[in-house]
């Protein structure tokens, strides 16, 4: 359903909501004025996101991809605010099955941009672990150190971390093989 669309039907079910307030069913307007924060916030949160989201929380892929397959056009079916989340989303998904293939979605959300810092240091330590993974070490580092940044929270410290302790590694095992 498109954003507008949720927008008209809400305002439509708040208007019903105050007839019923004025004719004098105070209940049935309590209720419908509910169902209008409801239909309104969805414009905000889609739902299909949300439920996506749930599953990624419950490591369960396939079910995530459902749900986000269901936004057949995100820019139309989310507000802009949702873009940049929506690719995040992706890319964690396709992180699972082919991590290098996952960089250009967290590209895109970072380029879409992002409300919440800690989605913006998971996407950047996402690049950070893909950097590494193709043996780009000073993009990782700079990803790395901009993560930390992001994360005024310390919601990813253990993984930026380990992921400073990986690069450590990098270079050990560089100077072993003789590459450096």
């Amino acid at each position: 359903m498109p954003n507008y669309f949720r927008i008209i039907l809400a305002s439509i079910v708040l208007g019903a909501s105050v007839t019923l307030f004025v004719v004098g069913f105070w209940g049935w307007g309590i209720v419908l004025v509910l169902l209008a924060l409801l239909i309104g916030a969805t414009y905000f949160f889609h739902e299909y996101m949300l439920i996506a989201q749930w599953h990624l929380r419950k490591e369960n892929m396939d079910k995530a991809t459902v749900w986000l397959n269901k936004i057949t056009n995100y820019e139309k079916q989310l507000s802009k605010q949702q873009h940049g989340y929506y690719n995040l989303l992706i890319g964690l998904i396709e992180s699972r099955k082919a991590p290098l293939k996952s960089e250009k979605y967290f590209r895109k959300a970072l380029a879409l941009g992002m409300m919440m810092d800690h989605n913006v240091a998971l996407a950047k330590l996402s690049l950070a672990g893909i950097a590494m993974a193709k043996r780009n070490k000073r993009e990782a580092e700079v990803l790395l150190k901009e993560a930390q940044k992001a994360d005024k929270n310390k919601l990813l410290a253990d993984q930026i971390k380990m992921l400073k302790a990986q690069m450590g590694q990098m270079d050990k095992t560089q100077f072993v093989r003789g590459y450096r």
